[in-house]
């Protein structure tokens, strides 16, 4: 080794050896090798004595005796095999782990739940979907599926702005609960207080009177897009008798379980009285109104500068109903309701919109215009009369913003759904956790949202009413080890070439819940589609309830 190393050294050191030369100008001689200077020699020597050393105790070693098979030296062994135990517990969750590990625990509901939302998309036709969820207050998934652009092929992703139809009255609730709150809006008393440019009302010769908490829950009587009072009449009146119907009949098995047989006479009246109600009900059944895609004004395409600028739609209509009286849904009321938080707060509706979106940190949800460069905007689809896939016709949402004329992505709307779910769980978390911030609404105000207003109707999910711009299902349990009904609430949107969801699934909480964890707790769900009439709330409630199993395991 030593004469390889005194060779080295002196072939280094002759002119006709490896050239001399340093640096970057050495290294681009063309000339043979390049040159190489003395600090390189004597590092050569130093790597060469370290590899002499290295292979003289190799030898040594080697010169031992070896241990038998059986029973392995532990010091031979690779150091990194007894390492790997120690990595086992970077695995699990912890506060400093990633999102990535706490996703992994929804692997089974996310898998669950796409498989579900691509067998809707098949079935409906739809050529986008996107979806998120967020379990207490954090996004564990959010993923788009087919195209936001099908001439384009431009893939939904979770990024997609939509529209979110009637999920806009939701977000314009806030905008009246704030008032309420400020002492900026009474909620009883007649809307001309406000907008004196609604004209006052009568019904059946009777003055009678318009309040914004009617409005909000639908109970004014003003029209939706249908214009013939008498098939919204006669649908209702339909509706109410089937309804009658069945009740009584749930009534009558139940009777006949708690008191056995009837003789054969009570059986032949009640025979009679079913022949009678039948008949009466083919009688009644209305003739057949048009949905909603089928109405004009659906698709106007008029400019409206401002809320007061579009009464002029309706406000010279007569109301369908005594206010208070039937549940009648109604964008235009929510038209009205715009103009009285303008009047209210001193701003333009959409200039006080954006405040409270800003506030929510909601910074993709804007009004739908044509003019602007909307980043991420999909394209809408609707299927004509041969079947075809075909984009839906421009349209002009100015005279409903309030109602139905908002873009989102499934993100903000997870946001504002966990704003909303903070406010109203907040104050039960006070007494335990005194540090936590208020809710963007006070809990009292949250309580009054989602609790059902009588003589209301929710008609994506008939368990459930219709509160204050939400849908809400109350928890309920009728027998025992049987159907559970978890307490929830929820809006569905349908626009022109638009379906879309927003569902929140509170977390049933106890006293040790409450002392030992912090809101938002529960598990939000947006949907949105580029396709209209795509009915979304039960794919959304089962969504929910996998990712409710799977939470289970979570600190």
């Amino acid at each position: 080794m030593y004469r390889l190393l005194s060779a080295v050294t002196a072939r280094a050191a002759t002119p006709g050896g490896w050239g001399w030369g340093c640096g970057r100008r050495g290294a681009h001689q063309r000339a043979g090798l390049p040159h190489l200077g003395a600090g390189w020699v004597g590092g050569l020597g130093l790597g060469l004595g370290l590899a002499l050393g290295v292979k003289l105790a190799g030898a040594l070693r080697s010169a031992a005796p070896a241990p038998p098979p059986s029973d392995p030296d532990p010091e031979t062994l690779p150091q990194a095999e007894p390492q790997a135990p120690k990595e086992q517990p970077l695995a699990a969750w912890s506060p400093q782990t990633p999102e990535l590990p706490r996703s992994r625990r929804f692997a089974r509901a996310i898998d669950s739940s796409r498989d579900l939302l691509h067998r809707i998309k098949d079935e409906v036709g739809a050529p986008g979907i996107v979806v998120g969820v967020s379990v207490d207050g954090k996004e564990v998934w959010s993923e788009g599926l087919g195209y936001a652009d099908v001439e384009n092929r431009v893939p939904c992703k979770p990024e997609t702005v939509m529209r979110i139809a009637s999920i806009s009255k939701s977000l314009t609730m806030v905008a009246l609960a704030k008032l309420w709150e400020a002492g900026k809006l009474d909620l009883d008393i007649p809307v001309q207080h406000y907008v004196p440019e609604f004209p006052e009302k009568e019904y059946e010769g009777e003055k009678v009177s318009v309040t914004t908490r009617l409005l909000i829950s639908h109970l004014s009587g003003i029209r939706h897009y249908e214009k013939d009072m008498k098939k919204v009449k006669e649908e209702k009146a339909y509706k109410a008798l089937k309804m009658k119907e069945t009740m009584e009949s749930d009534q009558e098995k139940e009777l006949k379980e708690k008191g056995g047989k009837s003789n054969e006479r009570n059986d032949f009246a009640k025979a009679k009285v079913e022949q009678d109600n039948e008949a009466k009900g083919r009688n009644s059944k209305p003739v057949k109104k048009k949905n909603d895609f089928e109405q004009g004004e659906l698709y106007l395409r008029e400019k409206f500068e401002n809320s007061i600028e579009s009464l002029r739609l309706f406000k010279n209509d007569p109301l369908f109903f005594k206010p208070g009286s039937q549940f009648l849904y109604s964008t235009f009321g929510y038209s009205l309701l715009a103009a009285i938080v303008e009047r209210a707060s001193g701003y333009k509706y959409l200039d006080y919109m954006q405040k409270i979106f800003h506030d929510l940190d909601m910074l993709t949800t804007v009004q739908e215009e044509n003019e602007p460069v909307i980043y991420n905007r999909a394209r809408f689809y609707v299927y004509n009369k041969k079947k075809r896939l075909v984009n839906t016709p421009y349209v002009d949402n100015s005279y409903k913003w309030a109602g139905g004329g908002f873009l989102s992505t499934v993100g903000d709307l997870l946001k504002f759904g966990n704003a909303m779910l903070y406010g109203y769980q907040v104050g039960l978390f006070k007494n335990s956790n005194e540090n936590l911030l208020p809710g963007y609404l006070k809990p009292e105000t949250m309580v009054m949202i989602w609790t059902p207003v009588p003589n209301t109707e929710m008609s994506w999910d008939k368990e459930g009413k219709y509160a204050m711009a939400w849908g809400v299902v109350e928890k309920k349990q009728t027998y025992g080890s049987c159907r559970k009904q978890r307490h929830y609430a929820s809006h569905t949107g349908g626009a022109v070439g638009a379906s879309s969801v927003l569902l929140i699934l509170p977390e049933e909480l106890d006293a040790e819940s409450i002392n030992k964890k912090v809101p938002p707790r529960g598990i939000v769900v947006s949907i949105i589609c580029n396709m209209q009439s795509v009915g979304l709330n039960s794919t959304a409630l089962k969504i929910a309830l996998e990712f409710d199993k799977d939470r289970s395991d979570l600190p």
